[in-house]
């Protein structure tokens, strides 16, 4: 699971959960351990180590909870940043054993849970509880009192609760933003091939028949040039009736009703898991040819949304405006990338602009904006 490309709301709960982790781990670690390293009974040398081990430690945690939150589980194993956390977190076991039955085991038990969270789940319990039981021994060794053998498995096992818990939640999110993502492109792809299916029937006969008589007219050249030449007259006849069904169709599907065009984006983004705010005010009159540029536009800026924007929220908002009308499609998701180059909006733009009306679009505070005015018979 590839979480590196945060879709709408997981941007924040990403940092969120970061955060998060890190105030379960090194928040809690580095303020406990710093003030023991400064013990008299500690030698300048075993200070200055112990330090250099706690501060490897720590920054060794905050990469390992970035690179898990970036690529997941199934990312590869980041070894490197491992090895240094449980080095740092052993060095400063070994330089705090001399002063408390207890303390020496904070950085094990810290470092434990986040180095088994690239695993998956079951295997990575079972080696938090191996930790667990591993950081028992010393304490039994020692001849500590039951505190200080219980604290250092007891610490492990709840830091793990916490962190895996935090992940379980992240895991859960980017998977369901996925998910939203996946049926925007199934959306897409589903008018897609709507249109191919229909475009295929239409042709399909035409393009048949075409074929059959244009090979009786080759056989027929030689032989029977008169019967050839009506042969042809009838392709040419075929081919004028397929091209104007290919135009039916194209202008069928560029000439959905405007209504129609709304209900079908609000349909199409709830689907993706986008909420749709419709203000749809009655509009009387209007030619086919303004309404079904304002479907394009409604169709045009729903297949950006879905294409280019991480939006939660998409409002359409139509108006009558003086002898116009006022259509507005706006989501709270602006690509920071800048997705998409918008060549379908400037297209979509100069055809506005030749029906006497303006089409725009702006980006501001991270929410982006079709602005489409064009005149309106019988409205006013």
């Amino acid at each position: 699971m590839d979480t590196a490309d945060d879709g709408p709301g997981t941007g924040g709960l990403r940092r969120f959960t970061w955060w998060s982790l890190a105030g379960v781990t090194v928040a809690f670690m580095a303020p406990v351990l710093a003030p023991p390293l400064w013990d008299p009974g500690l030698s300048p040398w075993a200070a200055a180590a112990g330090g250099a081990a706690l501060a490897l430690t720590s920054l060794s945690l905050f990469a390992l909870f970035g690179r898990r939150l970036a690529g997941g589980t199934d990312g590869p194993f980041p070894a490197g940043w491992a090895a240094a956390g449980c080095a740092g977190a052993l060095a400063t076991a070994l330089v705090l054993w001399p002063l408390d039955e207890v303390l020496w085991s904070v950085a094990p038990a810290t470092v434990a849970a986040p180095v088994a969270m690239f695993l998956r789940p079951r295997p990575a319990w079972v080696s938090v509880a191996a930790v667990a039981l591993a950081l028992a021994v010393p304490g039994l060794l020692r001849g500590s009192d039951a505190f200080g053998v219980l604290f250092p498995p007891g610490l492990a096992l709840v830091v793990a609760w916490a962190v895996l818990g935090l992940l379980w939640t992240w895991d859960v999110a980017a998977r369901l933003d996925e998910s939203r993502r996946l049926a925007a492109r199934l959306a897409v792809a589903g008018e897609r091939l709507r249109f191919a299916a229909e475009l295929h029937d239409v042709q399909g006969h035409h393009l048949q028949v075409i074929a059959l008589k244009a090979q009786l007219a080759a056989r027929l050249a030689g032989t029977d040039p008169e019967r050839a030449a009506g042969e042809m007259r009838e392709v040419a006849g075929l081919a004028a009736d397929a091209l104007r069904d290919t135009r039916a169709v194209v202008r069928g599907y560029r000439g959905t009703s405007l209504e129609r065009e709304v209900a079908n984006a609000a349909r199409v983004l709830e689907s993706a898991g986008i909420r749709v705010r419709s203000s749809v005010e009655a509009v009387e009159g209007g030619g086919d040819g303004v309404r079904g540029l304002l479907g394009l536009v409604v169709r045009e800026a729903t297949t950006n949304v879905l294409r280019h924007s991480r939006a939660g929220e998409v409002e359409i908002a139509l108006r009558p405006e003086g002898d116009g009308v006022r259509l507005r499609v706006a989501n709270d998701g602006a690509d920071p990338a800048g997705g998409g180059d918008g060549t379908g909006l400037r297209s979509l733009a100069e055809r506005v602009g030749a029906a006497g009306g303006t089409l725009t679009w702006d980006d501001t505070g991270g929410r982006f904006t079709v602005t489409a005015v064009l005149p309106w018979e019988g409205n006013g």
